[in-house]
C-alpha cells in the first residue's frame, strides 16, 4: 500500500459540497487535523493509500499547542465520528477515516480514508468548494471553520440565504430527527456565539468579508443570509515549498508585528530562541482563544510574560 508524502505542496483545500454541506460536528483540534489531512490529497491517489501527519509540523504550521492526548482524542472521534450525506435518491451514513495509526517514537499519524468517503474527498470534477489552508488553520472557533467552509462554496455568488433550521443542522446545533437537544435556541445566543464570533475571525484571518443579516417571517426570524465578498487576507500564506523552521519562522515574524513588537533587536532575540518562539505561539493562541485578555497593550503583556520587558 502507498504511502503519501507529508507536506503539501499547495495552498488550495478542494472538498465536494456534499461534505461541506454535511452535517456533523468536529473539535478545532479535529478540523486542524482534516484540514492538513485534505491538503495531502490527490486525484490520482490509490484506494489503500495512507496518509502522514507530523505532529510537531502540524503544531509548527498551525501555531497552536495540541498535546498527543488532544490528537489521540481527535482521532478517535473522527473515527467514531459519522456523516451525513444526502440527496434526492440516497441517505449516506459514513465516517471519513478508516484507521489511524501513531507510530511511537517517530511524531507520526498515519491516516487511512473510509474508501466510502474517498470520493467525495478526491473526484473534484465539478462540485467542490476551495478554501485557504492557511485560512482555515488561523480560525480558532469551530464554528467560524464552518461559516468559513460554507461561505468558500459560495464565494463566487454576492450572497447565500439558508433557514435556521438548516444552518444550524450544518453545524451540529440541532438534530434533524429532534432526538437532541437544539443549541443556542433564542436567537441572541446564536448570534453572539455562533454568528457574530465567527464572521469576526472569518473577516480577520480570511480572504473572506462576510456580514449577514437574519430574516424574519412574521413576528419570528427564519432564515439567515451571509453576503460574501473577496478580500486581501492580512496573513502571510503558509510557505510549505520552504523549509519548515522557515515556515515557522515568518510566522512567529507575523504574530510579533501584529503584536507591535517591531524593534529589531528584541525580533531577532525572540526570533532566535526557540523557547521564546514556543512562548510566542502560546500567547497568540490563548489571546485569540480568549483564555487570555490583553486590553490595551497586547506585545506588553507578550514581552512582560516573556521576561523580556527591561525593569
Amino acid at each position: 500500500m502507498a504511502t503519501i508524502t507529508p507536506l503539501p505542496t499547495g495552498l488550495e483545500i478542494r472538498q465536494h459540497n456534499a461534505i461541506t454541506t454535511a452535517r456533523y460536528e468536529m473539535s478545532a483540534c479535529e478540523m486542524d487535523i482534516v484540514f492538513y489531512l485534505l491538503s495531502l490529497l490527490k486525484k490520482d491517489d490509490k484506494p489503500g493509500s495512507f496518509y502522514q501527519v507530523k505532529v510537531k509540523e502540524l503544531v509548527q504550521v498551525t501555531g497552536r499547542q495540541w498535546n498527543y492526548q488532544q490528537f489521540f482524542e481527535a482521532t478517535s472521534a473522527l473515527r467514531s465520528r459519522e456523516y451525513v450525506i444526502e440527496d434526492n435518491k440516497r441517505r449516506l451514513q459514513v465516517g471519513l477515516l478508516a484507521s489511524a495509526e501513531y507510530l511511537k517514537g517517530e511524531g507520526v499519524i498515519e491516516l487511512e480514508v473510509s474508501e466510502k468517503m474517498r470520493p467525495y474527498l478526491i473526484d473534484l470534477k465539478r462540485n467542490f468548494t476551495s478554501f485557504r489552508l492557511q485560512a482555515a488553520f488561523n480560525l480558532s472557533s469551530k464554528y467560524a471553520k464552518r461559516v468559513y467552509q460554507i461561505a468558500s462554496q459560495w464565494k463566487d455568488k454576492p450572497s447565500v440565504t439558508y433557514t435556521l433550521h438548516d444552518f444550524k443542522v450544518m453545524l451540529h446545533l440541532k438534530d434533524p430527527e429532534g432526538k437532541e437537544p437544539e443549541q443556542y435556541t433564542k436567537v441572541s445566543m446564536l448570534q453572539k456565539f455562533v454568528l457574530d464570533a465567527a464572521v469576526n475571525q472569518i473577516n480577520q484571518h480570511t480572504d473572506l468579508k462576510l456580514r449577514y443579516e437574519l430574516i424574519k417571517k412574521g413576528r419570528a426570524f427564519e432564515s439567515v443570509r451571509f453576503f460574501i465578498q473577496a478580500q486581501l487576507p492580512e496573513q502571510l500564506p503558509l510557505p510549505f515549498e520552504q523549509p519548515l523552521d522557515e515556515a515557522r519562522e515568518e510566522k512567529a515574524r507575523l504574530h510579533l508585528h501584529e503584536l507591535g513588537i517591531k524593534d529589531p533587536t528584541l525580533v531577532a532575540r525572540i526570533l532566535g530562541t526557540p523557547e521564546l518562539v514556543n512562548d510566542l505561539f502560546g500567547f497568540v493562541y490563548k489571546l485569540k482563544t480568549g483564555k487570555l485578555k490583553a486590553a490595551t497593550n497586547a506585545g506588553g503583556l507578550f514581552l512582560k510574560t516573556a521576561g523580556l520587558l527591561k525593569k
